[in-house]
C-alpha cells in the first residue's frame, strides 16, 4: 500500500508564498522553504521540477494576493487613485514585499509591474473626463500617475517623508487633471508597450464590483 503524502504541492506553495510575504525573495531557496515548513527539501523537489516552477506558481499566487488583498482598497471615488494609493500603502506597510515585487524584479521581465500597470489602465475609465481619451493619451495618463506614485512610495518606504492620505489624493488628482487637459507626454507618446500584457478580466471584475 502506497504511503500517503503528508506534504502536498499546495502545502509547499502556501509555505513559499508565506515566506515571500514575510521576507521578500532574499531567502527564496528550497532550503529556507523547507526550514519554514520544518521538513527536508525532498518534498519540494518531488512536487516541483525546479525552483523556477515554484517561483512561477508563487507569481500567480502573488497576482491573486495583489488583486484581493492589496488593490481592492477604496480611498476615494477614483479607481486609478485607489490603485496608486494601494501601491504606495504596500511600500509603507510591507517594504520587503514591495521591494521584492517592484524594485528587485525577481519574477523577470517586470511581470508584477506590468500586471499593476495594466490594472491601473483598466481603471482610467472610472474618470468621466478620461474615458473618451484615445489609447495613447490613457497610456500617458497612467505613466504620469505611476511616476508620481512610485516617487511617493520610494520616499515613504525609505522614511524620508510622512504624508497624509488626503495630501496624496490631492496631488494625484491634480496630476491626473493636468494630464487630461495638457497631455504632458505628448511630445513622445509612452514608450511602454502594453500590447503583450494580459490581465484576467475576472480579476478586474472583482475589483470593480
Amino acid at each position: 500500500m502506497a504511503r500517503k503524502k503528508t506534504i502536498t504541492r499546495q502545502n509547499i506553495l502556501d509555505a513559499a508564498f508565506e515566506l515571500v510575504l514575510d521576507q521578500g525573495f532574499s531567502n527564496f531557496t528550497a532550503r529556507n522553504i523547507a526550514k519554514w515548513m520544518s521538513c527536508s527539501t525532498q518534498p519540494i523537489y518531488l512536487e516541483f521540477s525546479c525552483m523556477d516552477e515554484l517561483k512561477h506558481a508563487v507569481l500567480k499566487r502573488m497576482q491573486d494576493y495583489l488583486v484581493n488583498e492589496v488593490y481592492n482598497q477604496e480611498y476615494c471615488d477614483d479607481g486609478l487613485i485607489n490603485v496608486a494609493l494601494s501601491y504606495i500603502n504596500l511600500a509603507r506597510t510591507n517594504n520587503n514585499l514591495y521591494k521584492a515585487i517592484f524594485v528587485e524584479d525577481h519574477f523577470g521581465v517586470n511581470a508584477m509591474r506590468d500586471f499593476t500597470y495594466q490594472l491601473a489602465l483598466s481603471k482610467v475609465d472610472d474618470n468621466p473626463a478620461a474615458n473618451n481619451l484615445p489609447r495613447d493619451r490613457k497610456l500617458n495618463l497612467v505613466t504620469g500617475c505611476w511616476i508620481i506614485a512610485t516617487g511617493m512610495a520610494s520616499l515613504i518606504s525609505a522614511g524620508y517623508i510622512d504624508i497624509r492620505k488626503e495630501q496624496m489624493i490631492n496631488m494625484l488628482k491634480a496630476q491626473i487633471q493636468d494630464f487630461i487637459e495638457n497631455d504632458r507626454l505628448n511630445s513622445e507618446p509612452s514608450k511602454m508597450n502594453l500590447s503583450h500584457l494580459k490581465f484576467d478580466n475576472k480579476k478586474v471584475s472583482k475589483l470593480q464590483s
